[in-house]
């Protein structure tokens, strides 16, 4: 099913995405599906992560981006456990450069660089009985899109139905600044991977199935991905 610029953002909606977050006056936590467990502070001994990247480089890296149609803000870094800043690690696979993979076991997005290395994204994904696994393409890429919530939130949560005719881009809304909709055999999946402001979404399950990277990295991903790029979705 492929669906038009304002429908195709309903997908099984994370709009779970931003915990924490209010999208216009509706609590963002109410899209959660259960509780996600606590993450560690950020651990300061030496101004260093465990991973050597100091507090001064992750605050530069997850920073303001004043410049976009709607100013991204700074990521608090401290509600991140390190290991899931944005790297460039060792990583075997026989996928060519470009594609991207999805751990979601480990909660980790893969960019293959071609040459043995990958770029690594920390992320959230989909909550249990909601995982999928398989492969499927980029189909479509959107910055600051429209989200409609599905008929079957509307439901659920009659709250949103003021959105059925979809909520504009923004910094409330749960797509965020950058969106890659998830094709296969020239059908929207209804998964994307999308771009979050809530920093202790990253590694936990909290969607229907949509993998959410933090926006500066989803901003980072979005830039070097072309349509038609394969997309690989591991068992979890």
């Amino acid at each position: 099913m492929i669906i038009d610029d304002r429908n195709a953002d309903a997908g099984k909606l994370h709009a779970a995405a931003l915990r924490g977050r209010r999208i216009g006056g509706l609590d963002r936590r109410s899209f959660l599906a259960g509780s996600a467990a606590g993450l560690g502070a950020l651990a300061l001994g030496g101004c260093a992560t465990s991973d050597g990247m100091s507090l001064a480089e992750a605050q530069k890296l997850y920073g303001p981006v004043p410049e976009e149609k709607f100013p991204v803000p700074a990521i608090d870094v401290s509600k991140v456990d390190p290991k899931y800043f944005r790297r460039t690690v060792a990583y075997d696979t026989k996928e060519p450069a470009g594609t991207i993979i999805v751990d979601p076991g480990n909660y980790y997005v893969y960019r293959v660089a071609g040459d043995g290395t990958a770029t690594r994204y920390g992320a959230n994904v989909g909550r249990d009985g909601f995982r999928w696994t398989g492969n499927a393409y980029v189909g479509r890429k959107s910055e600051w899109p429209t989200w409609t919530p599905p008929k079957e939130m509307i439901k659920r949560q009659p709250e949103v139905a003021k959105y059925a005719r979809g909520m504009p881009g923004g910094l409330e809304n749960p797509l965020g600044a950058r969106t890659l909709h998830l094709y296969q055999n020239g059908a929207y999946t209804l998964y994307t991977i999308y771009a979050s402001l809530d920093a202790e979404s990253i590694g936990n399950g909290i969607t229907s199935g949509c993998v959410g990277l933090l926006t500066q990295d989803m901003m980072h991903l979005y830039a070097q991905t072309p349509v038609k790029t394969k997309v690989v979705v591991l068992p979890a």
